[in-house]
C-alpha cells in the first residue's frame, strides 16, 4: 500500500484549517486516514503548526511520501532533518547522541528565527498602529481648525449684522432730518420769490 503524508482540509469557508495526516494514496483528499500526525492553521501570522515529529519520522522511514506542501511543513518543523539524521545513525555515520545534539541545536536556531520574526511582526504592527493614530490625530486637528474658522466667520457675520441694525435708525433719522431741512429751504426760497414779485408789482403801480 502506497502511503502519502498530506493535508486534509477542515474549518469554515474562507478560513481553512488542515490536519496533517498519513493516508492511503488512493483515498480521497478528505477521506479515510491512517493516522493524524499534526495540524496546520494558515489563518495566523506566522502560521500555527503542531506536529508529532517522531510520528512523521516513523511514517517517512516506512516509505510514506509527503506532498509538496506537507514536505515544506515537515522541513519547517525539523521532521525531514530528523529523518536524515536517523538515516546517518543507521549507516553508522553518527551516534544517537550526536544526532540528538545536532537536532537540538537546529531547534534552538529555528526558535531564535521564529522569535525574531514574531518580534518584527509585533514591532511592525505597533508602528502601523502609531502611524494610524498620528494620521487620525492630524485629521482631527484639521477638522477642528476648519470648525473654528467657520465659527469665527459666523461670529463676524453676526457682528456685522448687529452693527448694521444699530446704524440703520440713525441713518433713517439723518435722512429724515436732511429731507426736512431741504423742504424748509425750498419754502423760504418760494416765500422770498413771492415777496419779490409783490414788491415789484407795488413799484409798477
Amino acid at each position: 500500500m502506497s502511503v502519502k503524508i498530506r493535508l486534509q482540509r477542515h474549518g469554515k469557508k474562507g478560513k481553512p484549517f488542515y490536519w496533517i495526516v498519513a493516508a492511503d494514496a488512493r483515498s480521497k483528499r478528505d477521506g479515510r486516514l491512517l493516522e493524524k500526525i499534526g495540524t496546520y492553521n494558515p489563518n495566523t501570522n506566522p502560521a500555527t503548526i503542531n506536529l508529532d515529529i517522531d510520528g512523521a519520522v516513523k511514517w517517512l522511514q516506512n516509505g510514506a511520501q509527503p506532498t509538496d506542501t506537507a514536505r515544506a511543513i515537515l522541513s519547517y518543523k525539523g521532521a525531514m532533518l530528523k529523518n536524515h539524521l536517523a538515516g546517518g545513525v543507521r549507516k553508522g555515520a553518527l551516534t544517537e547522541e550526536q544526532a540528538e545534539e545536532k537536532f537540538n541545536a537546529w531547534l534552538e536556531e529555528k526558535a531564535g528565527k521564529i522569535s525574531t520574526k514574531e518580534d518584527g511582526l509585533a514591532k511592525a504592527k505597533a508602528e502601523a498602529k502609531a502611524k494610524a493614530f498620528e494620521l487620525e490625530k492630524e485629521v482631527n486637528e484639521k477638522r477642528k481648525a476648519v470648525a473654528v474658522e467657520e465659527v469665527a466667520v459666523a461670529e463676524e457675520a453676526v457682528t456685522k449684522t448687529e452693527e448694521a441694525v444699530e446704524e440703520a435708525p440713525q441713518t433713517i433719522d439723518e435722512a429724515a432730518a436732511e429731507a426736512k431741512g431741504e423742504t424748509a429751504t425750498e419754502e423760504v426760497e418760494v416765500q422770498e420769490e413771492v415777496a419779490t414779485e409783490v414788491e415789484a408789482s407795488k413799484e409798477e403801480e
